[in-house]
């Protein structure tokens, strides 16, 4: 089979094979994840509170007999005011073999995206670490980030993984 070209060059599989990600929004930036890493998506209910736990961790729910912790990311990336309304969400994560939910503003939409359609995104020195960065993509306007959400969510400084069973 014949490699396509695209504007004189070849084109990568890479630029063929897309990727389907789910976006939401955390403040004013709109962040995208890989969709084969959520689980479900269900309203904001108030969670079961564990003491000593980080702010950002809000406590625990009960999913079906799976003790779920939800993690506030509007908390753990310092976006000022953290309102709960009728339109916070939280996305069930399945990451590492772990369930854990993840409190957003809202959900947007679902977007495939190429490799090649991601572009690296540039060194902030913010409290958004780019080690959980992928990159940067614009559809139609919006630019999202995209974000390694299995690689932050068993990152250390959120201690939801044993570091043992690494």
């Amino acid at each position: 089979m014949e490699a396509m070209t695209h504007g004189g060059g070849a084109v990568s599989d890479d630029d063929l094979v897309a990727s389907e990600f789910l976006t939401f929004t955390l403040g004013s930036e709109e962040y995208a994840i890989d969709i084969l890493k959520v689980q479900e998506i269900r309203g904001y209910e108030q969670p079961t509170l564990i003491a000593n736990a980080p702010p950002f961790i809000k406590g625990v729910i009960n999913l079906r007999g799976i003790i779920v912790p939800i993690v506030d990311l509007r908390i753990k990336f310092n976006l000022g005011k953290v309102e709960y309304t009728p339109f916070t969400v939280v996305v069930i994560l399945n990451v590492a073999g772990r369930v854990i939910g993840a409190v957003v503003d809202s959900v947007s939409d679902v977007f495939s995206l190429t490799r090649s359609q991601i572009r690296q995104a540039p060194d902030f020195s913010g409290t958004f670490d780019t080690k959980y960065i992928i990159g940067l993509a614009t559809v139609d306007g919006r630019m999202m980030i995209v974000t390694d959400i299995e690689r932050l969510m068993t990152s250390a400084e959120m201690a939801l993984i044993d570091s043992a069973s690494e």
